[in-house]
């Protein structure tokens, strides 16, 4: 596909040329993992953390945020796009109180899952925690414009939801005690119905307009082809097989809902694998020069503290890398990735 190939730069503009001036929704809530999370782990007790140097260099003032990247993540490059802020605050984040999350607020946490047994395993905020945070912003959003406002701007959001990669590569394959209850398949059925559920529940909180990120390349990130010496520390195809199989058993639920639930409309963004996946294997045709490793320290195994500003290892200009720590993309991959998806988004829910 022809999309696939296009270069970054025109991507790029792409997404700059579709900001408006006027809001074209009236607020952006995102749930998930890190890969959307913008700082509700630093207001917990989890290893799990990055809101000190050098994460956030390329931030606006150059400060840690609880991002896990360089910069900016998906929901922000969207946000703007969409005419709202240029970033999505953290709920828990105390800088900020309701008249900043009625234009767009974030309740994931870096290292959750569908499974709340992920969640365990770093000790962060269960989905389940998430739907009851999103709740209470609910009542405070009530309480500050009133029960019709409050109504409109629940009704009329677009809600981003990332996650699953957690639930197979820091549960599944890491710890023992879900590989003797499942299949690997078996375990996708599980994480299947966690999905649905959560997706049925928070439809009868009023959401009606979703875009569902799938698993991205997982068997590519950074950590994995460290551990596969065997192949050279190529992708391991494993973990990518299981990513493709698990994805559309999702758009499988998804039109199964989208069917289902009067009212509901949700985008599955299945295309973002397989741009990752190019982005990945011809780096250059996007501007990048590295993917085997990532920026931060030796950029094989290192995220959260052992990507830390004392590392000599760190590069320069992140720009010329795909991922920035050892899991998690960089501030320009993530432009790349929101870029792809802001038209079929505007399409979809306009």
């Amino acid at each position: 596909m022809a999309y696939l190939y296009t270069p970054w730069l025109l991507l790029t503009q792409i997404l700059l040329q579709v900001a408006k001036y006027e809001a074209e929704v009236p607020a952006i809530i995102v749930f998930g993992d890190s890969s959307v999370d913008s700082g509700n782990n630093n207001r917990i007790s989890t290893p799990l953390k990055s809101n000190f140097k050098p994460y956030g260099r390329d931030f606006a003032g150059g400060q840690p945020t609880g991002r896990f990247s360089n910069g900016r993540v998906p929901p922000d490059f969207i946000s703007e796009a969409f005419g709202l802020k240029p970033s999505v605050p953290a709920y828990l984040d105390p800088k900020y109180g309701i008249s900043d999350f009625a234009t767009g607020v974030c309740f994931a946490s870096a290292g959750t899952g569908y499974d709340t047994a992920t969640s365990d395993v770093l000790n962060v905020i269960p989905l389940w925690k998430e739907v009851e945070y999103y709740k209470e912003y609910q009542n405070k959003l009530r309480a500050y414009l009133g029960e019709a406002k409050a109504k409109k701007i629940l009704t009329e959001a677009l809600y981003l939801i990332s996650l699953g990669t957690n639930d197979f590569l820091e549960n599944y394959y890491t710890i023992p005690t879900r590989q003797m209850e499942f299949t690997v398949q078996q375990y996708e059925d599980f994480l299947i119905g966690l999905s649905e559920n959560f997706i049925r529940e928070i439809y009868s909180l009023g959401v009606r307009k979703i875009s569902l990120t799938g698993l991205p390349p997982m068997g590519c990130l950074p950590l994995e082809r460290a551990r596969n010496f065997m192949a050279n520390h190529d992708c391991v195809q494993e973990h990518n097989n299981v990513a493709v199989e698990f994805n559309g058993k999702l758009s499988n639920m998804v039109a199964k809902l989208n069917q289902g639930l009067p009212g509901l409309r949700i985008l599955f963004t299945d295309k973002i694998y397989q741009l990752f996946y190019q982005i990945i294997k011809r780096p250059s045709s996007y501007g990048f020069d590295v993917t085997e490793v990532a920026c931060c320290a030796t950029g094989t195994f290192e995220m959260s503290y052992l990507c830390n500003e004392n590392n000599p290892y760190t590069c320069k200009d992140a720009n010329k890398y795909v991922f920035w720590d050892a899991f998690h993309p960089t501030d320009k991959t993530n432009k790349i990735l929101a870029a792809s998806l802001i038209g079929i988004l505007r399409e979809t829910f306009k």
